[in-house]
């Protein structure tokens, strides 16, 4: 029988590495997607952060040079917190200035829908994490969707996609 893995208090419920290419952003939703019920009113929230979190690493660190992202999640005291983990990089996140531009906006999604957000770093890593207020009792079944059991495979097929 497994043993529960608890971090800072928290159950981790789940956690998925990804490589570090634009397709991971949708198997990071779909993680989420299958380990939170579909009717728990924050997973909109959730699936909503994860992409936004997954494509900033992709984007400004070192992940998306043939790195990986960590996709994880954690519940306890009333609380889920996603965590996404890069492979750092020259910068920091941080919530830019409105300049009337395309992009730069998502760490101010992060902060609008998220109640907590901030991070971390370890060693050369940088972990983003973003907290929501649980509203339900979570997924009583938290088994893979039929989908999700080649979701890593699937992730690291295809190049840099």
């Amino acid at each position: 029988m497994g043993r529960a893995v608890m971090s800072g208090g928290l159950l981790v419920l789940g956690a998925l590495t990804l490589p570090g290419v634009r397709r991971s952003v949708g198997y990071a939703r779909q993680f989420l997607r299958d380990m939170v019920s579909q009717d728990h009113p924050r997973l909109d929230d959730l699936v909503t952060v994860v992409s936004e979190i997954v494509c900033n690493a992709i984007v400004h660190s070192d992940s998306g040079g043939g790195g990986v992202v960590t996709v994880s999640l954690l519940a306890g005291g009333g609380v889920y917190r996603l965590e996404v983990a890069d492979d750092g990089g020259r910068g920091r996140p941080r919530v830019k200035a409105e300049d009337g531009g395309e992009s730069g906006r998502g760490l101010r999604v992060v902060e609008a829908l998220a109640d907590g957000w901030g991070f971390r770093t370890d060693g050369n890593h940088t972990v983003v994490w973003a907290e929501f207020g649980e509203k339900s009792s979570g997924n009583p079944d938290i088994g893979l969707s039929e989908c999700s059991r080649t979701l890593v495979p699937a992730a690291f097929e295809g190049g840099n996609q």
